[in-house]
């Protein structure tokens, strides 16, 4: 694909994301200023949008809005993704109970993927965007997801990443890697401080089911000193809430 491409799509979806933050009709000027686009390219990409039938344009107020369209695209998606309640279910239980962040993740070729967010009530808390995307073997979800795979799978996606990595110090060995996966898969779970973000961290587990051949985890996000503070009363949490919201889908 052309870079070209790639950036048309890129701005097609920044835009849609725009309108689901401010959630209100937009003009192509306050489009172009958000994202620093050329005016002509916004236009374009705009103009794209309307002809599909997904955006559509008022001449008087001159602003765009998104049409239902949008809204029928993913419809299916959350039933495919988390069944009918039991993970979703599991994500509210958990936040009440642990009132931190809880996310869902699976794999995205070579990263981990946030695909549900729960928020925390709280303050100060681990804010992410469901599409979130971290390096999957330098993450702790990542390395969660990773433990569910063979050794040999492992050693395979090792050898992408490293290929695709160009700074040299963030290369993964895989000695120390593995490692790491086989004490995830003793204790069941993973513990993750100031791993992607200095202060935060995550404590996580496998899901015991999969969508559409994908491998689930959950974890429990936030600072870390709160992690450290309760994490005997989070991994609890974790696996009764697994227990009994997810484990009687199988």
């Amino acid at each position: 694909m052309s870079r070209e491409a790639i950036k048309t799509a890129k701005r097609l979806f920044e835009i849609l994301e725009y309108f689901d933050e401010v959630q209100r009709p937009l003009s192509l000027r306050e489009v172009a200023h958000r994202f620093d686009y050329p005016v002509s390219s916004a236009s374009a990409v705009l103009k794209s949008m309307v002809m599909l039938g997904y955006v559509d344009f008022d001449r008087y107020s001159r602003t765009y809005m998104p049409t239902m369209r949008i809204v029928q695209l993913g419809q299916w998606v959350q039933g495919a993704l988390f069944g009918e309640r039991g993970i979703l279910a599991l994500a509210h239980h958990l936040n009440r109970e642990t009132e931190e962040t809880v996310n869902i993740a699976t794999q995205s070729d070579l990263y981990l993927q946030y695909i549900h967010i729960q928020p925390s009530p709280q303050t100060i808390q681990a804010a992410i965007k469901p599409g979130t995307i971290r390096p999957l073997a330098r993450s702790g979800l990542g390395w969660m997801l990773l433990s569910a795979r063979s050794d040999e799978t492992i050693e395979k996606l090792v050898r992408r990443i490293n290929f695709e990595e160009e700074d040299r110090k963030k290369k993964i060995d895989l000695k120390e890697l593995m490692k790491r996966v086989r004490k995830i898969r003793k204790d069941g779970y993973v513990v993750s401080l100031h791993t992607v973000t200095e202060g935060a961290g995550i404590i996580g587990m496998l899901l015991p089911v999969r969508r559409h051949g994908r491998i689930l985890a959950v974890g429990v996000a936030g600072p870390a000193d709160r992690l450290v503070a309760n994490r005997a009363h989070i991994v609890r949490c974790l696996r009764e809430g697994i227990d009994k919201f997810v484990s009687k889908e199988i």
